[in-house]
């Protein structure tokens, strides 16, 4: 089984620590956000990964090598310009002959991506699958309940909940010839392009551990729970 992981940003959020280490080769214990990775596809029989890289592509290269160390096949697409996150798959067409995973390079989570997979094979129908996750944030005042001129409630500080992309989709073969090749294409680019095709899209909720690791305080958090949730991956 095949994924490729979005590992060519400059992590500008993340200075000054990204100005020396790429993004995903940032530790958090022993291990680095892509270590961690590869690990957790290797869990579930996924040996075949592909890293898209462009800022630091030496760099990473260099440290992870061809995979062997992790028992899997490592391989890396160099993007010569920024492709963003959905642009890089076309310069693996001919690679990704099976429905495999596409992830962010900067998330950690403990989704069972074997559960993943298969319910993305069990909608024959859709080429694309999208993987959310509900976020609570608290909200900073009381919400007022009213009617006409007279108060009835007070709801102090309520939590909102919000269901969000998680930076991880499966995609099928077919996929691919929706997506132009040398330029710059986001996912959001291609929701909103199936959406208005009409193109079915479907979801599955994550319910396990998830974090983007994409400012320096959730930075800080990722380190702080690393031993609970990632230490043996």
């Amino acid at each position: 089984m095949k994924a490729v992981i979005l590992a060519g940003g400059l992590g500008t959020r993340l200075k000054p620590f990204t100005d020396i280490i790429p993004k995903p080769l940032l530790p958090l214990g022993d291990k680095s956000l892509l270590e961690i990775q590869i690990e957790r596809f290797k869990k579930f029989g996924i040996d075949e990964i592909y890293l898209a890289v462009n800022y630091k592509a030496d760099y990473i290269k260099s440290y992870l090598g061809d995979g062997s160390k992790f028992g899997i096949k490592l391989y890396y697409s160099v993007e010569k310009t920024a492709l963003g996150t959905c642009g890089p798959v076309t310069l693996l067409k001919d690679k990704l002959d099976e429905p495999f995973i596409l992830m962010n390079g900067d998330i950690l989570t403990k989704a069972d991506f074997g559960k993943i997979l298969n319910f993305a094979a069990s909608v024959p129908d859709s080429l694309f699958t999208i993987v959310t996750k509900i976020i609570t944030t608290p909200f900073r005042f009381g919400n007022i309940k009213s009617e006409g001129i007279y108060i009835t409630a007070v709801e102090e500080k309520p939590d909102l909940n919000f269901e969000i992309l998680s930076g991880i989709y499966v995609i099928k073969p077919g996929l691919l010839e929706f997506i132009p090749e040398n330029r710059y294409f986001g996912i959001d680019n291609l929701i909103h392009y199936m959406l208005e095709k009409k193109l079915p899209i479907t979801k599955y909720l994550l319910k396990e551990y998830w974090i983007d690791v994409g400012v320096v305080e959730d930075y800080e958090k990722a380190r702080g729970v690393y031993d609970e949730h990632f230490r043996d991956a």
